[in-house]
């Protein structure tokens, strides 16, 4: 994998508001933007028609989708009171625009007083409740009194991220440069030289007839089954907004998605991403890197194909049987209690045995050795267990020339 090292200054700007997002206009823009449709009939040509479709998104969420307001601090007080004096102030004040009447100026100007007096009495009682918990406890008062006194008027201090050691360093690494290396092998450590040498060029290929077109109601369950407030990539498209736009973007998506697996090719685009470093919580010292952790952010039009391929692949391992009976992860209808059932009863067929038997049990998580396994012997393993031609060559393009944004404070 390759990793992006740059330093720069986050804009931590305001997000978008999903909630009111006008659906009429996001589609009646996209059937104008994206009226025009090309062939794809090479990988650049593909490449294009992403690029082409993420900036006609993009417009389109500016045109239909308003920004949220930003705060810089937490209203503690707030209280669903206040919630519905202020809307009922604010539909006032949208009664007056429309009649424009003496009358209707009056009540909402007494009604908006009305809301300033519940606001503020909120405020004082969440005050009072405050003062009323801290002299409960002898120590948070004082160390309250210390904090008026000493800290409460000194500008808050930006959060920086803390110096790192490692295995590999002889001293703690302090530079931005060298904490990045040390959170790469961390995170994204190359996986080790394996024996490739029983590889054979040559495999079997699967003869079974199976189509390998994508079709229009297997995209839309996709996009369906995931969250709809998931964190998005630089991009900013969410997927509730493609599911809003599900109706206009289906046969877009599609032609671009079957483009992509006749030529067996994964975007460029798709193959980019974000990857956030975390605290872990409650821990004493965060000098070592294994204190840390991470979340990817991806394209969302990246995860539909992505999850798409995987039932497909899914599928075919189900009906030829391909996975062992010990494999519990990642299988529909296998759930903790089936790897606890198995499990017991594997015990017990030992413990009836008239010979005494000494009971070991290995577990793996696959999942977490994934960006350490052997590319070549990962493709190998697929060709020998018969896979479609086309996930296998898809597969290849995915694992290749992969891109991250390491971002943490600094």
């Amino acid at each position: 994998m390759k990793l992006c090292l740059c330093t720069f200054f986050m804009q931590f700007t305001t997000c978008w508001l999903w909630k009111k997002m006008n659906t009429e206009a996001l589609n009646t823009h996209l059937r104008i933007h994206l009226l025009v449709d090309h062939l794809l009939n090479d990988k650049i040509a593909i490449d294009d028609r992403v690029a082409e479709i993420t900036h006609a998104l993009q417009e389109v969420i500016e045109k239909s989708t308003s920004w949220a307001k930003s705060l810089n601090w937490a209203w503690n007080f707030w209280n669903q009171i206040c919630s519905k004096v202020v809307t009922k102030s604010r539909q006032l004040w949208v009664v007056w625009k429309m009649q424009s009447t003496l009358e209707a100026w009056n009540d909402y100007l007494k009604y908006n007083d009305h809301k300033n007096k519940i606001i503020k009495e909120a405020k004082r009682s969440h005050f009072k409740l405050q003062m009323h918990e801290l002299s409960n406890k002898l120590k948070s008062i004082w160390c309250f009194a210390k904090w008026v006194r000493i800290k409460s008027q000194l500008l808050k201090k930006l959060s920086q991220f803390s110096s790192l050691k490692s295995d590999d360093f002889d001293h703690i690494a302090d530079l931005f440069e060298e904490k990045t290396e040390i959170l790469q092998k961390k995170f994204f450590s190359s996986s080790s030289q394996t024996d490739i040498s029983d590889i054979s060029k040559s495999f079997i290929s699967l003869t079974m007839s199976f189509n390998s077109v994508l079709l229009q109601d297997e995209m839309r369950q996709m996009i369906q089954r995931v969250k709809v407030d998931k964190a998005s990539e630089a991009f900013k498209i969410s997927n509730k907004m493609l599911q809003a736009s599900l109706t206009e973007l289906t046969s877009i998506l599609i032609r671009l998605f079957n483009a992509c697996v006749i030529h067996k090719y994964y975007l460029k685009q798709f193959k980019k991403a974000q990857t956030i470093v975390l605290c872990k919580s409650k821990k004493n010292d965060y000098i070592d890197s294994k204190t840390y952790w991470f979340i990817a952010l991806l394209n969302i039009m990246s995860k539909t194909l992505k999850s798409i391929m995987i039932k497909r692949l899914s599928d075919i391992t189900e009906t030829h049987h391909m996975l062992s009976n010990a494999q519990m992860r990642a299988r529909r209808k296998w759930f903790m209690i089936s790897a606890l059932n198995l499990l017991v009863d594997q015990v017990h067929a030992v413990w009836d045995c008239k010979i005494k038997y000494v009971i070991f049990m290995l577990s793996l998580d696959i999942a977490e050795m994934f960006n350490h396994v052997s590319h070549i012997r990962l493709l190998h393993i697929l060709r020998m267990r018969r896979t479609f031609n086309y996930i296998v060559e898809w597969t290849c393009s995915f694992l290749k020339d992969r891109e991250s944004s390491l971002m943490f404070d600094e």
